[in-house]
């Protein structure tokens, strides 16, 4: 469950949109932080996430459970001195970009493999395929036509622009499946950039919310988590219900990516560029022009920190075609979502979208 539990950490500033208030570094919001003092506070718990995933470990590995800032175990001294390394190496050696990451030497495990592996029939990835760092066809004429070509014909697939713009509203409902079981789930997106998702737990409600300004999410027994601007940049691409209509306004440009397969079939990828960021990956069925996966990094201070969705199970929805399924996959897990009902240009109430009442944080930290 180490997806949930980091998702909802305790102790997680709030970010200066939802406050108001200069935001605060790591160091000003959590107790015994040694390296990471700087950064904002909003980015540790994103960058201890980063840590857990390259490293294949739970938090407890590195800390004591219910006393984070406790310097008791002797994995969390080696965590200092293996980011203050890394960052030697890359001011050092790359003009300070994140070239060398945790991940570049533990690549899952918990230890670093000195010995280099024997041959076997399976490629490994290539070293930066995950910044988008990639071989990619030229950006000429032909490489443009397909990208547009592309476009269209994922917005005709859905049923047309037309179809798409009359849908201003829609309520869900479904099944999460989370580590093997099953829960109840209800959501709620309105136009143009709010969406509310509600997963049903037996001990309470999991909210993830964004109301075109801020992101949030509760867990039952947790402090709030109010969302970095990684994590709300993500968010916002989830709940932009004209998003197929506005792919070209929401990056400022498309690159034709190399083909890759899915499930042993073509896709055509096309490489959503943001300014000094890692671009977005679009997979499209070049039969159908459905997206089928959505490939996105959001930015810590230690690396990139991705999350794949899988799309599947087309319907009709008030004429217009959507996912009934989808599949989140991070580094530390996955869920499913499986749609039983939906509800086009249902009435919402407007109170789903207004955020939760301000909540003191907990002092609590991972202390590094």
């Amino acid at each position: 469950m180490l997806l949930i539990l980091l998702t909802f950490a305790t102790g997680v500033a709030r970010t200066r949109a939802q406050s108001g208030a200069p935001a605060k570094t790591a160091e000003q919001a959590y107790k015994n932080i040694k390296v990471l003092k700087d950064i904002p506070a909003d980015q540790l718990i994103p960058s201890m996430q980063f840590i857990s995933a390259s490293l294949g470990v739970e938090c407890e590995f590195c800390h004591v459970e219910h006393a984070f800032e406790k310097d008791d175990k002797k994995p969390k001294q080696t965590a200092r001195q293996m980011m203050e390394m890394m960052f030697a190496i890359n001011k050092q050696n790359f003009d300070s970009h994140k070239e060398v990451t945790c991940y570049s030497c533990h690549r899952g495990q918990a230890h670093p493999i000195a010995v280099p592996a024997v041959a076997t029939d399976v490629s490994p990835a290539p070293m930066n395929a995950a910044a988008g760092e990639m071989k990619a066809p030229p950006d000429d004429a032909a490489a443009q036509a397909t990208i547009e070509a592309t476009l269209e014909k994922y917005v005709a697939a859905l049923g047309g622009a037309n179809a798409l713009q009359k849908v201003t509203s829609r309520q869900e409902k479904g099944t999460a499946i989370v580590g093997g079981k099953q829960f109840a789930i209800d959501i709620y997106a309105q136009a143009p950039d709010k969406r509310v998702s509600v997963m049903h737990f037996p001990n309470g409600d999991s909210v993830t919310a964004y109301n075109g300004r801020t992101g949030w999410l509760s867990f039952p027994g947790r402090p709030t988590h109010w969302m970095s601007q990684p994590e709300a940049e993500a968010a916002a691409l989830d709940a932009n219900l004209l998003l197929p209509l506005q792919m070209r306004k929401a990056f400022s440009g498309f690159k034709l990516g190399a083909p890759e397969k899915i499930d042993n079939r073509e896709t055509t990828l096309l490489l959503g560029v943001r300014d000094d960021k890692a671009p977005v990956k679009f997979y499209f069925d070049p039969q159908s022009g459905l997206l089928v996966r959505m490939l996105r990094y959001a930015e810590t201070p230690l690396g990139l920190n991705p999350s794949q969705v899988d799309y599947s199970d087309y319907r009709d929805a008030g004429g217009v075609k959507i996912p009934y399924r989808w599949t989140l996959s991070r580094p530390s897990g996955q869920f499913t979502i499986q749609l039983s009902e939906v509800v086009p240009n249902a009435k919402i109430d407007a109170e789903r979208f207004v955020p939760p009442a301000a909540e003191g944080t907990s002092g609590a930290s991972n202390g590094h």
